[in-house]
């Protein structure tokens, strides 16, 4: 992740480079990530990370139930794995994160987090299900729900942008995700296309959000100040330091705009660039296949990038005004 103070500078001018449809939205932004006083943690960490957060699967050790194949991806901590049930040979996915990445007590506490939160979500056809949790001397395992269709960041790119018809159908779902995580006190804060996966390769396979590492609980009414999420995907209060819930249907109506058209609509060469264009809010509904596309469309773009975030649209009302 990389330092996120750029994003705060936006008096930078934006790039007018035509944006690269498949260049976006890649990077990821946590400011405290890079706090040099953040308490450090001893590497490997002798701390039980799951500690009070669940209890673990059985306390057993993952190998006793799972056997752990090829792998699927890494991230910045860890890196997922094919897994197979020993008993009933289901196929699942096994996110393990390395604990000598986790040094600060911040990290720790991003991962117990992300724990609870897909401990304490309803079971939804549109979030990947967590199945079990383990933890050993090196790594903390946790057993989640296989997605095997790819990230809708790669459809799209390999579309080009989707039909009006198509993008109504995962502009629903991605509410419904938001509508749900809002009516149980979580705030996603980094929802982007390549945070949702295809359950499988079909082309109306279920679509479901699979990260929630930089999600948080919140109150009605709570702000909160930190810089977090991908860039082109930011709402204006979040560069503000001043935001809520409301950022996820920012985020929401970018996937939406993104779907329709193939490129982002805030867009510039770098973070800097990024911010200034998201401040500025023109939105560019000229170029092509804009105008093919209906009013009742970009309306709906318009309502969910609303600058003013107590004039943006729910996840209820979205749901209410999909164009099909």
């Amino acid at each position: 992740m990389g330092n996120c103070n750029a994003c705060v500078r936006p008096e930078v001018a934006a790039d007018d480079t035509e944006p690269a449809q498949a260049n976006h939205g890649k990077k990821k932004t946590k400011e405290r990530k890079s706090n040099p006083y953040a308490e450090q943690i001893p590497s490997p960490a002798p701390i039980r990370v799951l500690k009070d957060v669940i209890p673990l699967s059985h306390r057993t050790r993952i190998g006793d139930k799972y056997i752990l194949g090829r792998e699927l991806g890494r991230g910045e901590f860890g890196i997922t794995y094919l897994c197979t049930d020993r008993e009933n040979r289901e196929a699942l996915a096994c996110k393990s994160i390395s604990k000598r990445k986790l040094r600060t007590a911040v990290d720790i506490e991003d991962v117990r987090r992300e724990v609870a939160i897909l401990s304490t979500l309803p079971e939804h056809p549109n979030i990947v299900k967590l199945k079990a949790t383990y933890e050993d001397n090196e790594n903390v395992h946790l057993v989640m729900e296989l997605c095997e269709g790819g990230e809708l960041f790669d459809r799209i790119v390999a579309r080009g942008h989707y039909s009006e018809r198509a993008a109504a159908g995962v502009a629903r779902t991605v509410a419904e995700v938001v509508k749900m995580c809002h009516e149980n006190g979580v705030m996603h804060r980094d929802l982007k296309p390549e945070n949702f996966l295809f359950a499988n390769k079909k082309e109306h396979s279920p679509l479901k959000v699979i990260d929630f590492g930089l999600s948080v609980f919140f109150k009605p009414g709570e702000r909160f100040s930190e810089i977090v999420g991908s860039p082109y995907y930011m709402a204006p209060e979040v560069l503000k330091r001043n935001y809520g819930p409301e950022v996820d249907i920012w985020s929401a109506g970018v996937i939406l705009y993104i779907l329709l058209c193939g490129v982002p609509p805030f867009w510039a060469e770098t973070e800097q660039g990024v911010a200034l264009a998201i401040l500025r809010g023109v939105i560019d509904f000229k170029r092509e296949p804009w105008p093919q596309i209906s009013e009742s469309a970009k309306s709906l773009v318009r309502q969910m990038l609303e600058p003013d975030p107590k004039r943006r649209l729910t996840a209820h009302q979205v749901l209410g005004k999909c164009f099909y």
